[in-house]
């Protein structure tokens, strides 16, 4: 993979060697143009238009007007793609990104996703205060919540590769809306991870979900693609498999796990990574070990408060002991995709409470790690 230094100077250096300067030949206007990069004055400055959407006959039905960029803004290495439908973003993977594999974490593939989707939110002229909402939706007091979650990462990068995530929205029935990712090597252009998400609306105030209306609607799919495209081809693919609850004592466990202040989001709850965390506090150390990570899929059924104390439950899916390190033995819990073997995991968060109320089901396939040479 690509390795650059990760000081500001060297990242302004790569987006000229990049050759992110100029503008696309299509009537969209990239948001951000490199030639302004500079550290000399931290002012905003004024682009004259930012994006055109048209429909499938040419006539235009979105026009968004001048619009005042930040340093940040310039210096950000993503943009709008020519046809205005997804956005693509390159992030540099932190020394404090990198776990004990010595690449990056789930957690932070989970942080670049959810970091790239606000951008992609922003870029198309949404609020800019986090929440990713239409004009409608602050109108009404209406935020977005995560439904679920599924990642699939074929091959971690290390520190200081350059990772380059695409994201599009579209339609997900009448009450959601789904947005996809593709995680690409930036150096090799190979595609190393995937991942789809459905989000649904929530009144800020009694936090009660509440259908996508006409209005919203309108507003989000001007930006998604004309015809279904899918980062996961759900035929080939666990994404969209119900996950059955994982009845309580699970085989391994964690109990009583607190949320610390830095855990909260802007919504004043539990942040949708945290969860990640907490599910693999439960996972038994012999595959920590051997194995890392292939996808995980999340449900989240219910907020998490900072006071909350919350039990991690793991089991293996299928068979109730483990695999033997060298072999599956034949075992059901064992999922095979495109001739691999995954070992698979059934999980559950709740609160630590007598009512025991479902926070998170989950489950996780894992791979045996690749030998050093």
């Amino acid at each position: 993979m690509l390795k650059i230094s990760c000081n500001g100077s060297d990242q302004v250096q790569l987006l000229a060697q990049c050759g992110f300067s100029g503008q696309p030949a299509s009537v969209l206007v990239r948001r951000r143009s490199v030639s302004s990069i500079g550290f000399l004055s931290p002012m905003s400055r004024v682009l004259p238009l930012r994006a055109v959407v048209s429909d499938r006959d040419g006539a235009v039905v979105n026009q968004v007007g001048a619009e005042v960029t930040t340093l940040a803004d310039r210096l950000r290495l993503g943009s709008l793609t020519e046809d205005g439908l997804s956005y693509k973003e390159k992030f540099i993977v932190r020394s404090y990104e990198v776990g004990i594999n010595k690449t990056a974490t789930v957690e932070t593939i989970a942080n670049l996703l959810q970091e790239v989707g606000c951008n992609h939110a922003q870029s198309v002229g949404y609020s800019t205060d986090g929440f990713a909402t239409t004009p409608t939706m602050r109108k009404l007091g209406l935020i977005w919540v995560t439904a679920r979650m599924h990642i699939e990462v074929y091959k971690y990068p290390a520190w200081s590769d350059v990772v380059e995530i695409e994201t599009w929205c579209q339609g997900e029935g009448r009450v959601g809306i789904r947005r996809d990712f593709i995680l690409k090597d930036y150096a090799t252009n190979q595609v190393i991870g995937r991942a789809t998400s459905k989000w649904l609306m929530m009144n800020q105030e009694t936090r009660r979900l509440q259908k996508v209306s006409d209005d919203v609607r309108e507003e989000v799919l001007v930006y998604c693609p004309r015809e279904p495209r899918l980062a996961i081809p759900e035929e080939d693919s666990n994404c969209l498999k119900k996950i059955p609850k994982l009845e309580d004592p699970g085989q391994y466990s964690r109990l009583r796990l607190m949320p610390r202040r830095a855990d909260l989001d802007m919504n004043q709850h539990v942040n949708n990574v945290t969860y990640i965390g907490w599910v693999l506090e439960s996972m038994p150390q012999e595959i920590i070990d051997s194995h890392e990570l292939h996808s995980i899929t999340l449900d989240y059924r219910r907020e998490c408060q900072r006071d909350d104390i919350v039990d991690s439950l793991t089991s293996i899916e299928g068979d109730e002991v483990l695999l033997e390190v060298n072999g599956t033995n034949g075992s059901s819990s064992v999922a095979r995709e495109h001739g691999h073997a995954y070992q698979q995991f059934l999980h559950l968060l709740k609160l630590s409470t007598d009512e025991g109320l479902e926070i998170n089901r989950g489950r996780t396939a894992w791979r045996k790690k690749a030998s050093r040479l």
